[in-house]
């Protein structure tokens, strides 16, 4: 196996505490349009592509997925709600101790994130952890975010090493399947997956103290390998996820 010598972190949801924000944003903006959607089919689709969410949800709620106006006022009104949401955010616990762990462990440490620009610099600064920060993606380095797998394609690239030599950290299936050769072309063979909740639970799955050691939870990231396993090019879904 591998030595690893990357962590590549997901920001929202797995270092900050933001997915319900999100949410709560979305389905106040389709109501603000007239449209009615469950908040189980938002939560399902946090992490993806903004404009495959939109889409996604309009067609849902019933209403025309090509109406660009729509899809437009749609991305508007939520970025107008999430934005009175981002001072309430907040660092999930050990996020910034586990960041600090890779980083005291050798590793080069890149958050691959999707997220806009002007999300991503509220989150940056929430987290606080540009020091032990080697290389950041955003919404500017692709046309297409998760599940798509360029932005891990990128952040493997500035993090300069082969997939087989990384772990990505994430807590969405988005996260996952942008890391499996399901995220379109790009060599990912290799690279280790591991849910952030399985990070934070012992080994009979108990969950460990709000201050338990991150290195600990690193050091089981390490040494797993996901066992994706696929007929064509295709993962399972159920590996360590």
């Amino acid at each position: 196996m591998t030595r690893i010598r990357a962590v590549l972190f997901d920001i929202d949801g797995t270092l900050v505490d933001s997915v319900y924000d999100h949410v709560t944003a979305w389905w106040s903006a389709f109501r603000r349009n007239g449209l009615s959607v469950p908040h189980s089919e938002i939560h399902a689709r946090i992490g993806k592509d903004g404009s495959l969410l939109v889409t996604e949800l309009v067609e849902i709620a019933g209403g025309d997925r090509d109406d660009e106006d729509l899809t437009s006022a749609l991305s508007s009104a939520h970025d107008e709600l999430y934005g009175e949401r981002v001072d309430g955010l907040t660092v999930l616990p050990g996020a910034r101790e586990l960041v600090r762990a890779s980083k005291d462990r050798g590793f080069t440490v890149v958050l691959a994130t999707s997220a806009p620009e002007h999300e991503l610099r509220a989150l940056r600064a929430l987290l606080d952890v540009d020091d032990l920060v080697d290389a950041v993606t955003s919404s500017e380095d692709v046309e297409t975010a998760k599940p798509d797998g360029t932005v891990v394609d990128i952040a493997l690239g500035r993090a300069r090493v082969p997939a087989s030599a990384a772990v990505m950290i994430g807590d969405a299936t988005w996260d996952f399947l942008a890391a499996t050769p399901v995220g379109g072309p790009g060599d990912r063979t290799g690279l280790r997956r591991h849910r952030c909740r399985r990070a934070a639970r012992g080994r009979r799955g108990r969950d460990l103290p709000r201050r338990a050691r991150p290195a600990r939870a690193l050091a089981a990231l390490c040494v797993t390998r996901c066992r994706a396993r696929c007929a064509t090019d295709r993962p399972s879904v159920r590996s360590q996820w």
